[in-house]
């Protein structure tokens, strides 16, 4: 494990009522407290090889019925780690939005892919899926040591391991989990002002209650996955 800094560092955390810190890192000369959930989350990089090329992968968008799906790839250095690093879902939108900055500045390599609506009405969630993470890990940049996945095998790496709730267990998945749903709530955001009337800026293109009865009014547009929505069209005509 790496070296987290003095004990005396830590404890005058603790006595400012710091909960939950372990060590301290300096990072740009200034410390930074670094807490139990830290350590676990980076424990994969720090049990790897010094000069391990570790990429973590994860998706957002799978369960949308508008918009793209995306995927990120992320390689993160051993130090200095990103401290509040978690599943996207559990974050916040301003906390992602912070941390989304943190991962670009410390990141040795991001890569992003996106897979319109179209292209996933043709080719199916699943090959879909296999396809935008194959085009991240290759638009990183690098040749992994290892190919960390959320959830089940892709099968798109032959050092790929795939690891259950990885986005909450694992630093890189983490961080990828952050950089592909800022990345495409900024897209859907920015698709909102085009589409006003289908409110993507809040419901992100996943099927609230409002998304569907805009989308029973309006029809469907080219962002929309048609082999989605089918149902609710269907459902308006009766």
């Amino acid at each position: 494990m790496p070296d987290t800094g003095t004990t005396d560092a830590a404890d005058a955390f603790a006595a400012a009522g710091v909960v939950g810190v372990v060590g301290v890192q300096e990072t740009a000369g200034t410390h930074e407290v670094v807490s139990a959930h830290t350590l676990e989350i980076y424990r994969i990089q720090h049990e790897a090889p010094p000069d391990a090329v570790i990429v973590g992968i994860d998706e957002v968008g799978r369960g949308a019925v508008a918009g793209p799906l995306t995927v990120a790839a992320v390689v993160l250095p051993r130090t200095p780690m990103i401290e509040g690093l978690d599943d996207s879902k559990k974050l916040s939108a301003r906390q992602r939005e912070r941390l989304c900055v943190k991962i670009s500045q410390t990141a040795c390599a991001i890569g992003i892919a996106h897979v319109e609506a179209h292209r996933i009405d043709t080719l199916g969630m699943a090959y879909a899926l296999r396809q935008a993470m194959c085009e991240a890990l290759a638009a990183t940049g690098v040749e992994p040591d290892l190919v960390l996945i959320d959830g089940t095998p892709m099968h798109i790496h032959p050092k790929e391991r795939a690891i259950v709730k990885g986005d909450a267990l694992v630093a890189s998945i983490a961080a990828a989990s952050i950089v592909a749903k800022v990345t495409r709530d900024a897209i859907m955001s920015a698709l909102d002002e085009t589409y006003p009337a289908y409110g993507f800026a809040q419901n992100k293109g996943y099927a609230s209650a409002a998304h569907i009865a805009a989308i029973q009014k309006e029809g469907l547009t080219e962002l929309h996955r048609a082999t989605f929505c089918q149902g609710f069209l269907q459902e308006s005509l009766f």
